[in-house]
């Protein structure tokens, strides 16, 4: 497959528009036209993952940490950064990364840890976005509505909540006269024509609209084709960073903590707040998410589990009553890995492998 159509399948499950202006993701060393076989996935890339992708003949390296995150002003062998580039270009892998548009997508990173944990009925904690919709509406002759209709739904067009498909038809009578140099359909060149046709009327979000126009305009039988496309005032989805959940109130916050460390294989844990509260509502915020405790106590819950917890972000939370359970940011993040890779499985002929490098730079002793 090549490089660029992966890149495709991937976007389209996980938006690049989804991500903070502040950030860096999408394709940031590599060629589109590549040939992709073998994937690597890693929370981010060091020099030990280079040359572990070198060793294990990866043609592409996907990370969550941004790869290239500040300006570079240079690309030298005797700079870091500047040295894996080259080696990477050097040895044909490509390197992608999705980084805040995977932690916000559904199914990505903080969908994923909720998963893991058994949480359910799951709620966005800081909704950054509402999706754009767009109607789109196409003149087709009766003999050719089941095929547009068809490659419509085919291409993700007609999702209102649960139901798939949707489309309104209206019956009328299209006119045209096919002028000189028309390759007409239907009709002769100078005649005016008159044909039984079909409006077909259907909901389709931004980030599939030109995908499901392109398809349309192919399966339709007109030499050109007849559409109109509306933005709405109607919101689609609603997208945005961290998860909530209500949980069934038998755990306290020690004994969440040890289902944590179970869940996640993790040794330690540091805590905010009296291990003997009961929790009945949990956030939870992959990486670093201590500016978001304000938030999760708004949303009336007992517990934000996240990393990178500050001293005097602690001292706050426990003056408002909030209880915080710090994984750490890498063992929050390290399951990237793990649903990527499910995602990734789903695509024929690509290889997906796990990097076996451990990350972490703390230790503890």
């Amino acid at each position: 497959m090549k490089l660029n159509d992966l890149i495709k399948k991937i976007e389209n499950k996980y938006p690049l528009n989804l991500a903070y202006d502040w950030d860096n993701v999408g394709l940031l060393v590599g060629d589109f036209d590549n040939k992709i076989k073998k994937v690597l996935v890693t929370l981010e890339a060091n020099e030990s993952v280079v040359e572990e992708a070198i060793q294990k003949n990866i043609d592409l390296i996907i990370t969550h940490h941004p790869f290239i995150f500040r300006k570079m002003n240079k690309i030298n062998t005797k700079d870091l950064k500047g040295r894996l580039i080259h080696k990477l270009i050097k040895n044909d892998i490509a390197l992608y990364s999705m980084h805040t548009n995977f932690d916000i997508a559904f199914d990505g990173l903080n969908d994923y840890f909720m998963e893991v944990m058994g949480f359910e009925d799951t709620k966005i904690l800081d909704v950054t976005n509402s999706e754009t919709l767009y109607k789109v509406a196409v003149y087709v002759p009766k003999t050719h509505e089941l095929q547009v209709r068809k490659v419509l739904g085919d291409a993700g067009a007609g999702y209102i909540g649960n139901y798939s498909n949707c489309t309104f038809n209206i019956n009328g009578i299209g006119t045209f006269k096919p002028e000189d140099n028309a390759n007409p359909f239907i009709g002769n060149i100078g005649e005016i024509e008159e044909v039984e046709e079909v409006k077909i009327e259907t909901i389709v979000p931004q980030n599939l609209l030109q995908k499901t126009i392109d398809k349309m305009i192919k399966a339709h039988p007109y030499e050109e084709v007849a559409y109109d496309i509306y933005k709405l005032e109607n919101k689609g989805e609603t997208v945005g960073l961290g998860r909530y959940a209500s949980i069934d109130g038998q755990l306290n916050l020690e004994s969440l903590c040890e289902k944590i460390k179970l869940k996640l294989n993790m040794n330690h844990i540091r805590v905010v707040g009296d291990l003997n509260t009961k929790i009945k509502k949990v956030a939870v915020v992959t990486g670093a998410g201590s500016d978001m405790v304000s938030l999760a106590k708004s949303k009336n819950c007992d517990v934000i589990i996240t990393g990178d917890v500050k001293y005097h972000e602690a001292q706050d939370a426990l003056d408002m009553g909030m209880t915080i359970i710090d994984c750490g940011h890498f063992d929050t993040e390290d399951i990237f890995k793990d649903v990527m890779k499910r995602f990734l499985d789903t695509i024929e002929n690509i290889e997906t492998i796990r990097s076996e490098i451990y990350l972490n730079p703390f230790k503890i002793i």
